[in-house]
């Protein structure tokens, strides 16, 4: 067979079974600073979050996704390390922090809230905007999918 006919036979067939790939580590940028992050986009993951783990490494996030633009508030039930929390408007623009939130220590846990609508919360460990030098009005680029926010 000649290369040029198995070639088009392979194109024919499909191509690369893809399946078993796999996607790409979704990603955030901010203040030129790359994140490998999770995304949380419907309410099971929002509500779990990062509660119960013991660390969140310094080049890691977790970026929250809702499905409408309002006032956000997170609270740190069962989350066991301190997080930076940086609300996003639908552009992606930093509009409010939260900066060293400690985890909660007794009921009832505090509310930490916008100052700004927002749409998307992405959580660091805590320092980190220090560390990088973030600001209100910087934009948050997202590098992945996060399918479908519900």
């Amino acid at each position: 067979m000649k290369p040029t006919f198995a070639l088009m036979l392979f194109l024919l067939a499909g191509g690369v079974d893809t399946a078993g790939a796999t996607q790409p580590t979704p990603r955030v940028e901010l203040a030129g600073h790359r994140f490998s992050t999770e995304f949380a986009t419907d309410d099971a993951s929002r509500m779990r979050g990062l509660m119960m783990r013991t660390s969140l490494a310094a080049d890691h996030s977790m970026l929250f996704a809702f499905p409408y633009t309002a006032p956000q508030a997170f609270w740190m039930k069962n989350t066991l390390i301190p997080l930076d929390i940086l609300y996003f408007d639908a552009d992606y623009r930093l509009v409010s922090m939260q900066l060293n939130v400690p985890p909660c220590k007794a009921d009832p846990c505090p509310t930490y809230p916008s100052e700004a609508p927002a749409r998307y919360v992405l959580e660091l460990a805590a320092g980190t905007v220090r560390r990088i030098g973030a600001k209100v009005g910087d934009v948050l680029t997202v590098e992945g999918d996060m399918g479908v926010v519900d």
